[in-house]
Order: C-alpha cells, then structure tokens, then sequence
C-alpha cells in the first residue's frame, strides 16, 4: 500500500489521554463525556488512538502530549477526522493536530531519533 500521508507515523507506547469536551466550530459542545483514549501512533499532522466509545467526527478537544524521556510538552487542538470499527468493538479514530506551531516540530524528530536509538523504529 502507497503511504500518502506528509508525515512519518511514529509508535507511542504508554501515552494516554482522557477526552472531557469536545467542542465544534459553532460553539457546539459535549460536555463530561469521561472518553478514555489509547494512543497508538503520532505524527507532525496529526495522532491515532483507540477507544471503546462513539466520538462524533468532525469535533475538536484540547490535547496536552509528551513525547519520550524529554519535559517538553505539547499543548494543541486535535481535530477528529475519520473512524474505523475494528473487530474487537474498539473504534481507531485518525484525527489532525491543528494549532501546533510549525516551530515545535523539532520534538518529533527528537522523539524518532530516541526511538531509533532504542532499537524500537526500524
């Protein structure tokens, strides 16, 4: 299969986030939706994690990510832009990190250059 996405999907291994809020555009918002999440991969563009509740698409949350053994932290917007059922009931969601600035991609390349110093990126 052709790779067309822009960026290089990186592995995450112990990352997980907890989805609160979602909110849209319109000031539309789901409020206490308590949707924990397990991530799977990251890229510059964007992030894939799994979870065993229904997230609407085309809505936003606020994401805090730390990747590897660094303190650096990265506040963005994650955008939810597709879904796929798989067989165990769980939904991988591929959403987009919007309102990252460009200046911090330096983190990624840190993190893939970890990884490849571990052994654990081919």
């Amino acid at each position: 299969m052709f790779e067309k996405r822009r960026d290089k999907r990186l592995p995450v291994f112990s990352m997980k986030l907890e989805i609160s809020s979602l909110f849209k555009q319109d000031n539309e918002m789901i409020k206490d939706l308590d949707a924990p999440i397990e991530i799977e991969n990251i890229s510059k563009g964007g992030i894939g994690f799994i979870s065993k509740i229904d997230i609407p698409l085309g809505y936003y949350f606020n994401a805090c990510i730390q990747l590897g053994k660094e303190d650096a932290k990265l506040y963005c917007v994650v955008k939810i832009i597709r879904r796929e059922i798989k067989q165990d009931d769980t939904i991988f969601y591929g959403c987009e990190l919007v309102g990252l600035a460009p200046v911090f991609t330096y983190i990624f390349d840190d993190y893939e250059n970890e990884l490849q110093q571990e052994g654990t990126l081919s």
